[in-house]
């Protein structure tokens, strides 16, 4: 029996082979296309909010000028803002605001995307039409009669209460993105649930909601980010009553005291940013995700 000799280069791996010039070139080509739009993009969005941010550590004199880089830079423009009378005061009453009126429509709009959902009942599609139609009603078509209501019959203008206690009441987009998310869940969970004896509210509260955190998460930062920076309906009701303003009402009166002072305009425009930057940045993920899934299916 003879022995096979091998050698050392019949044992070694075919050497892989080189890429083409042209397909380097191409794709290096590529790169650089796709990168450059992406940070143009980037740029387009982050340079206002930069030119913002250094406006507001500007001098007084500075701020009047073309200079683009403060110096030196003047952090005390944000003690003189919250120094401001009443800023403090518009600062809680849009956190008030904000809070209230998340937490009020959450809980209001869980249970009747929760049925629209799951229940299987006469009119429920046509249930689901007149939600969604009540989205294309512009708040400026029932403003007047709704004033007259909140001031006449119930004493409230002047006060945040007539934009809180309708949330109370659901809100029609908070409840369609809600019921897209549910839809998705299998029924085989809320079927199981009942088996085990649970009613259709330990149903939703043990089995559905920690499955809808994503959902719930994201339609409460949409009603947060609405809330803060509502306008039109502070200007409505609270106008005539200063210490009824949000931040959003409160910096136009700003800015019409400070005409010249563009540095603390700046600064005070800042302060109204930086919860609603604080709060997406740490609750991106599940804004992101909870916005994805309410569009599988439906």
């Amino acid at each position: 029996m003879t022995d096979v000799l091998t050698s050392p280069s019949s044992t070694c791996a075919a050497p892989a082979a080189k890429t083409p010039p042209a397909v380097r070139r191409k794709a290096v080509l590529h790169w650089t296309a796709v990168h450059a739009l992406g940070v143009a993009a980037a740029l387009f969005f982050v340079l206002p909010f930069v030119f913002v941010l250094l406006t507001s550590l500007m001098s007084d004199n500075q701020a009047l000028t073309r200079s683009l880089w403060p110096h030196p830079f003047v952090w005390h423009n944000y003690v003189s803002v919250f120094s401001t009378p009443g800023f403090l005061t518009w600062w809680r009453n849009s956190l008030v605001y904000a809070v209230c009126g998340t937490l009020l429509t959450v809980v209001s709009s869980i249970p009747v995307a929760y049925a629209l959902a799951k229940f299987r009942f006469r009119g429920r599609h046509l249930s689901l039409m007149l939600v969604v139609a009540t989205m294309m009603l512009p708040p400026q078509v029932v403003v007047v009669p709704m004033y007259l209501f909140w001031a006449n019959q119930l004493h409230l203008s002047g006060t945040l209460w007539p934009l809180i206690i309708p949330m109370a009441f659901g809100d029609a987009f908070t409840i369609f993105l809600l019921r897209q998310f549910l839809v998705t869940i299998p029924d085989e969970y809320t079927d199981a649930a009942r088996v085990d004896g649970c009613g259709e509210l330990r149903t939703l509260l043990r089995v559905v909601l920690p499955m809808a955190k994503p959902a719930v998460a994201a339609v409460a930062l949409f009603q947060f980010f609405y809330c803060w920076n509502d306008y039109f309906g502070p200007q409505i009701y609270a106008s005539e009553n200063p210490a009824a303003w949000t931040l959003s009402y409160g910096l136009e009166s700003f800015k019409g005291a400070h005409q010249t002072s563009w540095n603390l305009t700046m600064a005070a425009t800042m302060l109204v940013m930086a919860p609603v930057i604080i709060v997406f940045f740490f609750a991106q993920k599940a804004f992101v995700e909870g916005v994805t899934l309410t569009g599988v299916k439906g």
